[in-house]
């Protein structure tokens, strides 16, 4: 049973189109897996923001976690090199 809601910012579907099918695959289970956990081992928190990323191959989830609400908002999904740019 899912504790937490998934939402996703508008602008990350344009990050999960530019994502070849089988790492969209693996990187949709892993968002999916945050409901149950969203801090799971490995997960890091941002310094100076109140966000955290994981890892999924060669890309990464931003995502934001509001507890007393139950959701967690994927913020960005990109090439490692990428999502540090914004």
């Amino acid at each position: 049973m899912a504790g937490y809601s998934i939402f996703f910012k508008e602008s990350v579907k344009k990050d999960l189109d530019a994502i070849p099918k089988g790492d969209l695959l693996r990187i949709m289970e892993r968002i999916r897996n945050l409901a149950d956990d969203p801090r799971p081992a490995g997960c890091e928190k941002l310094s100076g923001q109140e966000k955290y990323r994981v890892r999924q191959g060669n890309y990464r989830i931003v995502y934001s976690i509001q507890d007393t609400g139950l959701t967690v908002w994927v913020v960005t999904v990109g090439h490692r090199r990428e999502v540090y740019r914004n």
